[in-house]
């Protein structure tokens, strides 16, 4: 196993009301149990406010838990020290939603691909002109090439600066990417490049994925299992091919339904015979 979250809540606290009274707080999260399987792709699926986002924070350790306990590898990542915390995040990478905001703009992409190397060099200790290799060897694995590495963010396209983002995320050679929302910013065009880009590098470096997103037919390409999140509760979870043909809650049901049909003769724009 490589990650089981079980019953986790998150209750933030309510606006203050008064010099010593607070509102009624926001229940983010309710109860949440799942598991993501070592080298598998796990996708969690809900609408903007769902709790996806929380739920992210929440296994980094960037919000403390009101309820529950995380696992990874069977070790409670709340029992974590800061530094032991800090190691195990060289483990845990993410890549964010937006490559437009999550790559420092005054940064060139050598700087912005060797910044982990630098923050976990006791993990992996290089000189300058490895790091400068490792970085050259990212680039070409995601799909760039030598003459981008001392160019800056603006030089490139949205795609091209996911995969600087997917390049920043490998540096360290994790385990476990997570992926919030990594091709909603882009074309779809640009989308399936990046998707294939994504599955390509699980089958070769053995990664665990967890895919947060709200588009159905993206979760469906390259995920195994999927849960469904609603204002901070799984309705139902399972394999993505039994979760699809068979979904048991009226909230999927509405999702599904409202996924566009790849098929023309079957959309509602085709035109009329």
């Amino acid at each position: 196993m490589s990650l089981d979250i079980r019953n986790v809540s998150k209750i933030f606290p309510g606006q203050r009301q008064g010099m010593f009274g607070r509102g009624e707080g926001f229940r983010a999260l309710d109860d949440v149990s799942l598991s993501v399987r070592k080298g598998s792709s796990f996708g969690l699926v809900g609408e903007s406010g769902s709790g996806k986002t929380t739920l992210t924070r929440c296994i980094l350790r960037l919000d403390t838990l009101t309820a529950g306990q995380i696992f990874y590898d069977g070790t409670d990542m709340a029992s974590l020290s800061p530094t032991e915390m800090r190691r195990l995040r060289a483990k845990l990478q993410i890549v964010f939603q937006d490559p437009y905001a999550s790559l420092d703009p005054r940064m060139t992409v050598h700087d912005i691909v060797a910044e982990p190397l630098v923050i976990h060099s006791d993990i992996l200790p290089m000189t300058a002109r490895q790091r400068t290799e490792r970085v050259m060897e990212l680039l070409l694995q995601v799909g760039l090439r030598p003459e981008h590495l001392f160019r800056y963010p603006h030089e490139f396209s949205g795609g091209q600066r996911q995969r600087i983002g997917i390049a920043r995320a490998l540096a360290v050679k994790p385990e476990f990417l997570i992926l919030d929302e990594p091709t909603s910013a882009l074309d779809v065009s640009v989308q399936a490049d990046v998707l294939n880009l994504l599955h390509r590098l699980q089958q070769e470096l053995g990664l665990t994925y967890f895919f947060i997103s709200h588009d159905l037919g993206v979760i469906r390409y390259i995920c195994d299992d999927v849960a469904v999140i609603y204002r901070g509760k799984l309705l139902e979870k399972g394999p993505v091919e039994e979760i699809f043909d068979n979904p048991q809650s009226d909230y999927t049901r509405m999702l599904l339904a409202a996924m566009p049909d790849p098929d023309p003769d079957r959309s509602p724009f085709a035109r009329a015979s």
